[in-house]
């Protein structure tokens, strides 16, 4: 009898793998009504069938059945979903594993004034019987949606304790407040002046440091040693650290995650010591420094070992748009406290440093991502690659990715398109601060943060990421921000910027794996492919758009094993 074509490409697999006399059975395999393959030539099948960690079949209920043997476990989806899995296109992986005092406000977290700030660190010092002298740290406060609609000062974190060194995170991670100790520990006085690429916060009609600092300026924080550690005890510490990042991500259905810091060649060599004892559960993609990479104490890497591989270099030209520090052409409406009416921010690195390493990075062959919230930064980023590919022949299949894209230029993804970048739109903007932009930048640019519209538009393929843990690496909440634009008043924001629910999905899926030069291995349910697979308790394409975020993750499966179950 003919076999069909799906059968037919089975065989073929299973003949390249030296399996087919052997084990010619699958593992598990999935059926319904409801399985979205993200694949163009095939987009809609009845059943799918998994060997080890590949997909061997994809087609017809009949045809995949074929390959059921005494041992497979048959999965009847019923009215629930399966996808391939969600591919995080950029985040800080271990963050999700730190156990810590959360100072996020709703939804994510519970702080939203001074006053809760104030009692809930106050709170922790009791509940973990904190002596005076020690540091006391958090991260997580939002000025954005504090009652106040402000930073945290040196006064109000006195007010949890003078004895006490307070230190607290804002949600982008790009500015810091620390209390009178904290300032008098660092030895941050009146005479201190900026770093390069930071700013310390000063008393109105002073030099006097209120308590804020922005960018660069955080690294004048001066943290007393901990307590000494074995090399065991620190390794154990930080394998405990992954493990429980990896089961966040997992919830969400993520398969492939990004450790998106310029990561130093020593926490790169933790991490695959923790992926060397036990392989992760998913794939961590690393964006190295990129002193790791010119110097060769990191190797890029196009396949992984233990789920780990160095996948790009990261490095960072601005700060953030949420903390008013993101570097743009046209002043803000309403800058930072005191700015001045023409405040545009400023670069956190030399913009001729920066494409000079782009340069560098790119003609090595390695794949360069960078952070770029404002156009003034996306400007030199532009730059730089179009210098770095202007004098090779042929040019490059680079990629390179803008981290964030916030405040971009219609012109400018004119020139994405030209040059072949690829954004990577920080969505959740739209709904965590789409109101405080319009107050920070105007209607108009705030409509057209996360520009998946101008993107589409253009043909440029985007990815969609959660900056985790900026907000929680939470997919579903993101695929609806990027579909609905509706910030936390309700407004909808940049109606034309909204992404369909298969566009959503593709850049949570296979054009998150084009971007990491993945899209032959992962991003689809095609024969083949990497048994990265989720099941989700509706089918996105056909739900009501409003209620996206609130699809469940049922199971998650990475390389074929579960990995997460709701």
């Amino acid at each position: 009898m003919r076999m069909s074509r799906v059968a037919g490409a089975v065989l073929t697999l299973l003949v390249g793998l030296g399996l087919s006399g052997c084990r010619s059975t699958a593992d598990t395999i999935f059926f319904g009504d409801n399985i979205v393959t993200m694949d163009p030539d095939q987009p809609t099948v009845e059943a799918v069938a998994v060997l080890g960690e590949t997909i061997v079949a994809a087609g017809a209920r009949g045809d995949v059945m074929a390959f059921r043997g005494d041992a497979t476990r048959v999965v009847d989806l019923g009215d629930h979903a399966l996808l391939p899995g969600f591919i995080d296109s950029h985040s800080h992986y271990t963050g999700a594993g730190a156990e810590g005092l959360d100072l996020d406000p709703p939804p994510v977290g519970d702080v939203g004034s001074i006053d809760d700030l104030v009692r809930k660190v106050k709170q922790w010092i009791v509940d973990y019987n904190i002596p005076p002298g020690e540091i006391v740290s958090g991260g997580g406060y939002d000025d954005a949606v504090m009652k106040e609609g402000r930073h945290p000062t040196k006064f109000d974190l006195d007010r949890i304790s003078t004895e006490h060194l307070i230190i607290v995170s804002h949600v982008s991670g790009h500015l810091r407040a620390l209390n009178s100790a904290a300032l008098e520990a660092s030895n941050i006085t009146a005479a201190t002046e900026d770093p390069p690429g930071g700013h310390i916060r000063r008393i109105t009609g002073s030099m006097e440091p209120d308590g804020v600092l922005e960018e660069t300026a955080g690294r004048l924080v001066v943290r007393r040693p901990s307590p000494p550690k074995t090399p065991e005890e620190e390794q154990a510490e930080f394998d405990a650290l992954v493990r429980r990042a990896t089961q966040v991500y997992n919830g969400y259905g993520v398969t492939t995650i990004q450790l998106g810091g310029s990561t130093s060649p020593e926490r790169i060599r933790a991490l695959r010591a923790v992926a060397a004892r036990e392989p992760l559960n998913a794939d961590v993609a690393v964006y190295s420094s990129a002193r790791g990479i010119l110097d060769d104490s990191v190797r890029y890497e196009r396949t992984y070992t233990n789920g780990v591989r160095v996948a790009a270099v990261k490095m960072f030209l601005d700060g953030s748009p949420q903390g008013r520090t993101a570097w743009v052409t046209e002043p803000y409406v309403e800058g930072p406290p005191g700015a001045p009416a023409d405040y545009v921010s400023y670069p956190t690195m030399e913009p001729d440093t920066l494409k000079a390493l782009v340069t560098q990075v790119i003609r090595k062959g390695v794949p360069v991502s960078v952070h770029c919230n404002g156009d003034a930064a996306s400007d030199v980023f532009l730059d730089g690659v179009e210098e770095a590919i202007s004098g090779m022949d042929p040019k490059p299949d680079h990629r390179s990715v803008i981290i964030h894209a916030q405040i971009m230029r219609e012109d400018q993804m004119d020139r994405v398109a030209r040059l072949g970048l690829v954004p990577s739109f920080f969505s959740s903007h739209v709904f965590f601060w789409g109101d405080w932009h319009r107050r920070s930048f105007g209607e108009e640019r705030a409509s057209n943060i996360s520009a998946t519209g101008w993107a589409r538009d253009r043909g440029v393929r985007y990815t969609i990421h959660t900056d985790a843990m900026v907000v929680p690496p939470n997919m579903m909440r993101a695929l609806s921000i990027t579909v609905n634009r509706k910030t936390r008043s309700g407004h909808v924001l940049g109606p034309h910027q909204r992404a369909t629910v298969m566009e959503a999905l593709k850049a949570l899926t296979i054009d998150a794996a084009y971007q990491y030069f993945e899209e032959d291995t992962k991003g689809s349910i095609t024969v083949g492919k990497q048994a990265d697979l989720v099941i989700l308790g509706e089918n996105p394409l056909t739900a009501d758009p409003a209620g996206l975020e609130d699809i469940p993750i049922v199971q998650t499966f990475s390389r074929g094993r579960s990995v997460y179950r709701r």
